[in-house]
């Protein structure tokens, strides 16, 4: 099944805001929860530079049939949903096979 990679980049109006941000935080960690109850395989995290500061942007993986559905999980994201963050979505195209 292929793998979709959705990147993302807090927006700069956002960056400042601890508490908006853990909020959302919050609800994208839940979501992610509920999507692997329902046997999604999805990976999400945070990107972070060499000493480990966060801001580089987030990571999200999941396999799923086609880049519709991921598309369509992907919207529902609740840090895309409040429009926190740009974002873009990808196909992986795996070539160590």
């Amino acid at each position: 099944m292929p793998i979709f990679v959705k990147t993302e980049i807090i927006k700069k109006e956002f960056i400042t805001d601890n508490k908006l941000k853990k909020k959302f935080v919050d609800k994208h960690i839940l979501w992610i929860k509920e999507l692997k109850k329902a046997g999604v395989n999805v990976k999400s995290g945070f990107l972070v530079n060499e000493i480990k500061e966060p801001g580089a942007g987030g990571l999200l993986t999941l396999e799923v049939k086609n880049y519709q559905e991921a598309l369509k999980i992907v919207k529902e994201d609740p840090m895309i949903k409040n429009k926190i963050v740009d974002w873009k979505l990808s196909e992986w195209i795996d070539i160590s096979k």
